[in-house]
């Protein structure tokens, strides 16, 4: 049975582990980014963790996803969000390869959030599935035909950049704004505010957090709407912690989606949570890993 390193790179925590040829998660650990360190820090992160599996396992592969745009041709980073400095040409997959001699793929994380979801979670057997991860910011990724499409230079729906009522779809919409908005509107400080909190006392009646909450799934639904009179998907998957709250959130997001959604998109387009949350970055690096890899066979054996 081959064994594989998974890595799982996010701007506050690296989450990762083994994961076994049939998609199995063996072992999982998790360990700070400490991200304001810079991309050579969680490249030396990286490298650890392969060794601290090595010496214990036969490993037949490093699978890889991060914050940031990639070039999954050279398996490393050409773009990233200032929250991590000196990301951009961390070269995770010639570093990685050369230093252990085992193959290493790389893909962004909601790429890998979206084909985790398509390939084994809540968007199994859709055609075409648009994946948004909602938290500090927002990400989208699109899968078609279980495939991720990256677009002409791999930075194919990057909707947290898109332009929406004088501002951005992230900047309005994403659930860090949700806290600032509640924290603000009580004259309280942010960090007496977090999601939990906010979905907690709308459930008991809280106006303030009702309200904030709605404007957000407001928001939220007018930029699915826009993405699907674009891209037409059959499932939008959507993803990240706040979504955790898909109770509260489920029939207020779809009703508002249908006020945006002409009713012959409307009817068509699935919207669903998603379901492996937490596990979501490790699995679809897997899977990326596997695609990867056997189309690498292709080409050598044609």
């Amino acid at each position: 049975m081959k064994k594989y390193v998974s890595i799982d790179i996010g701007g506050t925590a690296i989450k990762y582990g083994m994961i076994d040829e049939d998609g199995r998660i063996l072992t999982k650990r998790e360990m700070k980014t400490e991200a304001h360190r810079g991309g050579p820090s969680i490249l030396a992160k990286a490298s650890a963790i392969v060794e601290e599996f090595k010496n214990s396992e036969e490993i037949s592969g490093i699978c890889i996803s991060t914050a940031g745009m990639v070039d999954t041709e050279k398996g490393e980073i050409f773009h990233s969000a200032p929250l991590i400095p000196e990301y951009a040409g961390t070269r995770f997959k010639a570093v990685l390869e050369e230093r252990f001699g085992i193959p290493c793929e790389v893909e962004n994380d909601v790429n890998c959030a979206g084909l985790a979801e398509s390939v084994s979670g809540a968007a199994v057997g859709s055609k075409s599935t648009l994946m948004l991860t909602v938290g500090t910011g927002i990400g989208g990724c699109i899968v078609l035909d279980g495939r991720i499409y990256h677009g002409f230079s791999n930075s194919a729906c990057e909707v947290g950049y898109m332009r929406m009522c004088g501002s951005d779809f992230q900047t309005l919409g994403a659930a860090s704004i949700l806290t600032k908005k509640v924290a603000e509107r009580k004259s309280e400080p942010v960090e007496y505010w977090n999601g939990y909190r906010i979905f907690e006392e709308a459930e008991k009646g809280d106006d303030i957090c009702i309200r904030a909450i709605d404007e957000m799934a407001d928001i939220l639904s007018m930029g699915i709407a826009n993405i699907c009179y674009v891209l037409n998907p059959e499932t939008v998957v959507l993803g990240g912690g706040i979504m955790a709250q898909e109770d509260y959130l489920k029939e207020k997001i779809e009703a508002a989606v249908s006020r945006y959604l002409i009713p012959s998109v409307a009817d068509r387009t699935k919207i669903c949570f998603a379901r492996h949350r937490n596990d979501a970055g490790m699995l679809g690096a897997f899977y990326h890993f596997r695609e990867r890899q056997s189309g690498e066979r292709r080409k050598a054996e044609a």
